[in-house]
């Protein structure tokens, strides 16, 4: 691709095909590491003209940031984020200092602040601070530096109190590696019967995570080994949801380890994907759904676990399916090779005999038995697999209930009436004039004392966001909306009759709708 033999500048080409390909909606033809290596290539066999074209087509999509759906716009954060990684975290950063004016809830601020964490993920803090050393005023978009947040902690002279004894015994008992059968005994012996549940699942699951919290390797470990700890002290739903905010206090300043937590107890069964839809539906994490990706990514990652597991079972039925026929065609020819072997005759002493040599007829009569007993077994898993197909698809169908029940109950509570907002751009025009107004107003007043000019910086168009935060958060929640529903039409629309009767009513806001059956590519006069 580099060098081409054609008469003209080709890199802005490559470039538009590259983005068009990796921004495609439902899905990009590659994985999306592809492109960033693809791009990565590039930039190195041609450094004196891809880059540019690049940072020209990054610039663009940020002016319109506010505008890509929102699996665009995450597409682009953790394509950006890996490619600064490859080259020293270098950007002019500066251009985009101006997005701290902006209210923490525009799209361009967000978009920045999501670059940085993702860049830390990568790298880490210091790095990635010293790589903002021309805009240092970023440096408020950065993640916290901190790690855990461990309440039983004796650090900055915290007072000792009852529950810091009971986490450093429960601590001891770790160490000494005594069994999960043993902790379960004693939390339930001394714990419960004095502190209650409450300081009981406090207690365990920080001491756990933070026996755990040195490296994914012991976070694994713990789990591995005091999971049957958890599944016991949790075993509903609103428990799993309780349990996922004490994980989430715990882990309040590193969002990754929040997920991976959280995705490993999902993979251990210690939690289901309905408590996980539970916890990000809590007032802790609605009120940050158009600020941060974070609740997004738990439920991105729950949501697509149990479609992946779905995906996995129908290929090892087609499989199961093909090793029943196979078994069923070799059972069927070692019981002809059988019956053809016993209605020969054959001369034993001088008499006519039916069947042969009776050393093959046993090998035959075993054989034979054999494969029926293979056919069997492969019947059973067969069986075994498709039980598990259908016990996936009703947790699915409940899944999606419950999501789409929780998107419409949170949606419904602050969408403005539908007389009011009933499209997209009535909803973003509400907060508009009266911005405008006083936008006007406050830049009739700042004006440059030599060219009569305003102050503000205008770099990369205005730095002024004129949608108010009640209706960004509407527009990123709809978003995000109409992102499940596209990524998981096909799954959907299995349960689709269901979720009309129940979720899809006729009382659902107008917006909400429009979302979902955009997503499912679904006219809404079909409906």
């Amino acid at each position: 691709m580099a060098g081409l033999p054609v008469p003209f500048r080709y890199e802005y080409l490559m470039a538009e095909t590259i983005f068009s390909q990796l921004l495609l909606l439902p899905h990009p033809p590659f994985k999306p590491t592809y492109y960033t290596l693809v791009i990565m290539d590039l930039c190195k066999a041609l450094p004196g003209a891809f880059p540019a074209v690049v940072a020209g087509a990054v610039r663009a999509l940020f002016e319109k940031i506010a505008d890509l759906d929102v699996e665009c716009r995450t597409r682009l954060v953790l394509w950006f984020s890996h490619h600064l990684s490859n080259f020293q975290f270098i950007w002019p950063w500066e251009e985009w200092v101006h997005v701290l004016d902006l209210p923490k809830w525009a799209p361009q601020r967000v978009f920045v602040q999501q670059v940085l964490e993702r860049e830390v993920r990568l790298s880490y803090w210091e790095k990635v601070k010293q790589g903002i050393e021309n805009a240092p005023a970023l440096e408020e978009l950065l993640p916290p530096k901190g790690g855990s947040n461990f309440r039983y902690s004796l650090e900055d002279g915290k007072e000792k109190t009852e529950q810091h004894a009971l986490s450093a015994d429960l601590s001891k008992k770790v160490k000494e590696r005594e069994s999960a059968r043993e902790i379960i005994s004693w939390i339930e012996e001394s714990i419960f019967p004095v502190h209650g549940f409450e300081i009981a699942l406090q207690v365990v699951t920080q001491t756990l995570l933070d026996i755990g919290s040195k490296s994914f390797t012991h976070l694994i470990t713990v789990l591995e080994r005091y999971g049957q700890v958890i599944s016991r002290l949790c075993p509903d739903q609103d428990k799993q949801a309780m349990l996922l905010s004490e994980l989430g206090s715990y882990w309040k300043n590193n969002a990754q380890m929040t997920a991976v937590a959280i995705d490993r107890m999902m993979g251990y069964r210690l939690i289901s994907n309905l408590a996980i839809v539970k916890w990000v539906f809590s007032p802790e994490n609605i009120e940050k759904f158009h600020t941060t990706d974070h609740p997004w990514e738990v439920l991105r990652n729950a949501v697509s676990k149990t479609y992946n597991r779905i995906c996995d079972l129908r290929k090892e039925i087609t499989s199961a399916k093909k090793a029943v026929l196979l078994a069923e065609e070799a059972a069927k020819k070692a019981s002809e090779e059988l019956e053809l072997a016993e209605s020969k005759l054959t001369l034993v002493d001088g008499e006519p005999v039916v069947g042969e040599n009776p050393a093959r007829m046993r090998r035959l009569k075993s054989n034979a038995e054999k494969k029926k007993e293979d056919e069997v077994s492969a019947r059973e898993t067969l069986e075994a697999k498709e039980a598990l197909l259908a016990r996936a698809l009703d947790e699915n169908q409940a899944l999606f209930l419950a999501l789409y029940k929780s998107f419409s109950n949170v949606l419904m509570e602050r969408l403005p009436e539908a007389t009011k907002a009933g499209t997209l751009h009535e909803l973003k025009s509400i907060n508009a004039e009266s911005m405008a107004v006083d936008i006007e107003e406050e830049s009739a007043m700042e004006v440059d004392n030599e060219n009569g000019k305003s102050n503000k910086s205008q770099t990369n168009g205005s730095n002024l966001y004129n949608i108010g935060e009640k209706e960004q958060w509407c527009l990123s929640t709809l978003g995000y909306v109409k992102a499940f529903s596209r990524q998981y039409a096909s799954e959907i629309w299995l349960n689709i009759e269901k979720l009309n009767a129940e979720v899809f009513t006729d009382d659902m806001h107008p917006l909400i709708r429009r979302a979902v059956y955009s997503g499912l590519r679904w006219s809404i006069s079909e409906s």
